[in-house]
Parts: structure tokens; sequence; C-alpha cells
């Protein structure tokens, strides 16, 4: 599997928003898309909830682990946005 890494950019962290903007693409994608903040345990980016309990603020790294280059590039580009804009 392939990772990369992205600096959170909404304003307020992954809260409900982006969670779900997030947790959206990667069901839509049909392939396992983790992410994990550092030191902690990867969690499935297809769920919301899951993605919340990260606890990533503004500014946080975020690893995006996935077998799909084009995939894992959308999700982390999410990650990136300011998704409360």
């Amino acid at each position: 599997m392939s990772s990369t890494t992205a600096i959170v950019g909404s304003s307020i962290g992954l809260h409900a928003r982006p969670a779900g903007i997030i947790a959206e693409a990667a069901a839509a994608a049909g392939v396992p898309v983790t992410l994990s903040v550092d030191g902690g345990e990867p969690v499935d980016a297809g769920s919301a909830l899951m993605i919340m309990t990260l606890g990533a603020a503004n500014g946080a790294v975020v690893t995006i682990t996935c077998e799909d280059d084009a995939t894992l590039s959308k999700i982390a580009a999410l990650v990136a946005e300011d998704l409360d804009a």
C-alpha cells in the first residue's frame, strides 16, 4: 500500500462536515483507505465517525494510506482543503 501525508486545512479540524466529505469520497472509491495521526492507530476513512476520533486539528499532519494512487491523491487533497469554506 502507498501512503502520503497531508496537513489538515479545515480551520476547525476534521470535525463533522469535513469528516463527512472525506468519508463519502473514500467510500465511493471502493478501495480501503485509512487515516492516522502521528502515534495513533489508523482508522477507516470511509467512516466520518472514525475520522472524527482522530482529533485532528487544523495544521495536524495526517497520514493517508491506500492501494490506489488516484484515490490516495484525492483523499490527501480533501484533508488539505479548507472544507469549512
